[in-house]
């Protein structure tokens, strides 16, 4: 598949799991921890390597040869959100230690300390499906997302669409 076509589908796919993280926050209340926003950074710059490097491209200000450097950037960034989602996912269950700064107190004193505010931590999943949370399926959704795009990256498998030519 050319380049661009797998930079679109990668910084696409990264910005769908950016606004489902955000309808899950502002729609339906569900809080993100620490680790969360860690795994929504790499999401951030697959998008901006997909979607910018495919506009960079068209615009002719970058080649092909940089494109699919940048989409391979895109797929790395991928595959890191799913290796945080994944140790998220382990944290949750108790299977390894998480980081003390969102598994531990959490309360740090400051003048503007609200003391109301609720804190989620990172080792209590706000939100299951199936025994999975949103970290557990970022890992799956996200592996299998930088394996298929590499596998379309490198022509290994081909999708029988007829914008994919």
């Amino acid at each position: 598949m050319r380049e661009d076509k797998v930079a679109i589908l990668v910084g696409s796919y990264s910005l769908a799991m950016i606004l489902g993280a955000l309808f899950f926050q502002y729609g339906l209340g569900v809080l993100p921890c620490e680790m969360c926003h860690w795994q929504r950074w790499p999401h951030d710059g697959a998008i901006v390597a997909g979607l910018g490097g495919t506009l960079l491209y068209v615009w002719r200000v970058i080649d092909r040869d940089a494109l699919r450097l940048l989409v391979w950037l895109a797929l790395v960034l991928i595959l890191t959100t799913a290796l945080i989602g994944g140790y998220q996912a382990l944290v949750e269950w108790k299977l390894v230690a998480g980081p003390s700064s969102c598994t531990g107190p959490r309360f740090v004193l400051g003048a503007n300390m609200n003391l109301n505010a609720p804190v989620p931590r990172c080792d209590a999943p706000s939100w299951r499906l199936f025994g999975l949370s949103l970290a557990g399926y970022n890992f799956l959704i996200s592996s299998g997302a930088a394996l298929v795009g590499g596998l379309l990256l490198t022509k290994a498998v081909k999708l029988p669409l007829a914008w994919a030519r």
